[in-house]
């Protein structure tokens, strides 16, 4: 088995024609790409049609439930889950390779996210390393079924690499309103589930303190207008996640 071979990549998909392309041509040196699709009505599956791409389509079951299902048709000994608009770097690429085979050490790293938001990187503000365990030996755990921010239990402790994947993000303002009403929905829900209630200070402190934490005291100010706009949006994503609990309780 060749130096990749034993590395099997993980995208799960819904209407990413605009991303797919570039994201699977940085995943080219992995053994397989599985792409698992949650019916897509663009071009996504048409640009999916490469040698290396096994494209799956199935109804969406949450996060979780749809990573847990792609990791399970994985034929490689590691796992690396990608978003669709994510991109591995060369310098990325062999890092990963060197620590697959490496021979004894964890069953996972967690992989320093470098986050760009309207064509700048986020550096302050909490944005970066943003670590996230993305490559895994395969059985070494699965995915926790949180409707939003879905984390993989990993068995045993992890590992570090240095190397950050790309994350090209929001790339307008307009393209943050779409994710941002999906992911305040299913937080609301979640914590609709375990029977909480808004407060008036979740719908007035909380966000004023969450701005002051990422603009100031993790210097999202030093990132510019763009820390700005960074950070008023993570503060009304607190505000606008209680204001939908507030509302799924009222009716």
């Amino acid at each position: 088995m060749n130096a990749s071979g034993v590395v099997s990549a993980l995208v799960i998909t819904l209407n990413e024609e605009k991303n797919i392309s570039e994201c699977l041509d940085s995943l080219a040196w992995t053994s397989e790409i599985i792409v698992v699709d949650s019916l897509s009505s663009d071009r996504t599956g048409e640009l999916c049609k490469r040698p290396n791409v096994r494209f799956v389509q199935r109804e969406w079951p949450g996060y979780g439930p749809q990573k847990n299902f792609g990791i399970g048709l994985a034929r490689g000994e590691w796992v690396l889950i990608v978003d669709a608009d994510e991109r591995v770097s060369p310098d990325l690429k062999n890092e990963i390779l060197d620590a697959v085979h490496g021979g004894t050490g964890p069953n996972g790293f967690e992989i320093p996210r470098r986050n760009y938001f309207y064509g700048k990187w986020i550096r302050h503000g909490g944005a970066y390393p943003d670590y996230q365990l993305r490559l895994f030996r395969r059985g070494s755990g699965r995915y926790d079924e949180t409707p939003v921010h879905e984390r993989f239990l990993l068995d045993g402790p992890a590992g570090y690499l240095k190397t950050p994947l790309d994350h090209y993000t929001e790339r307008r303002i307009s393209d943050h309103f779409g994710k941002f009403d999906r992911y305040t929905t299913l937080a609301a829900r979640h914590e609709l589930e375990k029977n909480r209630i808004t407060h008036w200070w979740n719908l007035s402190v909380n966000p004023a303190l969450t701005f002051l934490k990422i603009y100031v005291s993790k210097m999202g100010f030093l990132d510019g207008v763009h820390g700005l706009i960074y950070s008023c949006f993570v503060a009304m994503y607190t505000f606008v996640k209680y204001a939908k609990l507030w509302e799924m309780k009222e009716n």
